[in-house]
């Protein structure tokens, strides 16, 4: 995953879903992408383990303002966010478990 990045804030009204109370992961993904499923599974397993952590995968399709505001480029990206929905980490690409643990890490 990479750094921090300044693209800002997320709301749950710009999700559709809400916020986790210590973090969420927010997972864009699209119909054919294969890698989108294993991210889909260990995001989920991971949001399952770590009390007021939600995850929330959002059809990149759909939302196409949101991903041209966020400047996602390609799916999955995985954006980790705090409590208050400030984007702490971004990612693109199938996330190893022990990465998105360190992720949240920083959101917490």
């Amino acid at each position: 995953m990479d750094g921090p990045t300044s693209a800002g804030v997320v709301d749950a009204a710009q999700l559709g879903a809400e916020l986790g109370d210590r973090a969420t992961l927010v997972q864009f993904s699209s119909a054919f992408c294969q890698p989108c499923r294993a991210t889909r599974r260990t995001l989920a397993e991971v949001a399952g383990m770590v009390e007021g952590v939600a995850h929330v995968e959002i059809d990149a399709e759909a939302h196409l303002t949101l991903v041209r505001g966020l400047g996602i480029s390609r799916t999955p990206t995985v954006l980790v966010l705090d409590a208050r929905g400030r984007i702490v980490r971004r990612g693109v690409g199938q996330p190893r478990t022990v990465d998105v643990v360190a992720a949240l890490g920083q959101a917490m």
